[in-house]
């Protein structure tokens, strides 16, 4: 049997095509059932929904033999003992600093000086902020990140961006791009030995079926 660890939302939903690439259909709709395990056409493969942050948890510690999830998760899980073959090009993002429209970015973060930055990705925005010679008290949220500043708990977000409308919706800017974010195949290692035949026919239909 093969395991693969998705999250619900827009992850699943990119991941669909590549799974019918390598003739794996799933049997229910993740948002009409409260079933965490979902079957597929394939006998010998399922599914098993986790949050987001667990994916990487799951694969490596052998809950799951390989699984998809964001470069951003991955950078704060950190990805000892996962195999990444694969970057599938979906659920593309950027990971961007964002400040209220009055705010002056480039003064407050002049080398050696002190900001107040709310995230959730407390390790990307330690580095990035090391990297400029900022000093930096990080809040750590876990949601509706764009309070932050407009509350004055924080002078600076960082955060994922799409589109941006959230930030113009709620009077904020971008104006610092950290990092661009899309989704990886990350494998378990040891079922990469064990299942090596059944796991290398999945991810070259991957391979074959991501966007050049």
């Amino acid at each position: 049997m093969i395991t693969l660890a998705l999250s619900k939302g827009r992850i699943f939903d990119e991941t669909l095509p590549l799974l019918k690439a390598a003739g794996i259909e799933v049997t229910e709709d993740p948002e009409k059932s409260r079933k965490l395990i979902i079957g597929t056409s394939r006998p010998d493969v399922r599914l098993v929904l986790v949050r987001p942050t667990d994916v990487p948890t799951y694969v490596q510690y052998g809950g799951a033999d390989l699984g998809i999830t964001g470069k951003d998760t991955l950078y704060e899980h950190g990805s000892a003992g996962l195999y990444q073959p694969l970057d599938l090009k979906i659920a593309k993002c950027r990971m961007s600093v964002a400040v209220r429209d009055d705010f002056d970015y480039e003064a407050a973060v002049k080398q050696g000086s002190r900001i107040r930055v709310a995230t959730k990705f407390t390790t990307i925005a330690s580095e990035h902020f090391a990297n400029k010679g900022v000093h930096v008290d990080l809040i750590k949220l876990y949601g509706s990140m764009e309070l932050a500043p407009l509350t004055g708990l924080a002078d600076a977000i960082v955060d994922l961006v799409s589109t941006g409308s959230t930030l113009k919706a709620n009077y904020l800017v971008e104006v610092e791009k950290i990092m661009d974010i899309s989704s990886r195949l990350v494998v378990n290692q040891a079922a990469l030995k064990l299942k090596r035949e059944h796991l290398r026919s999945i991810i070259d239909s991957f391979a074959s079926a991501i966007e050049p």
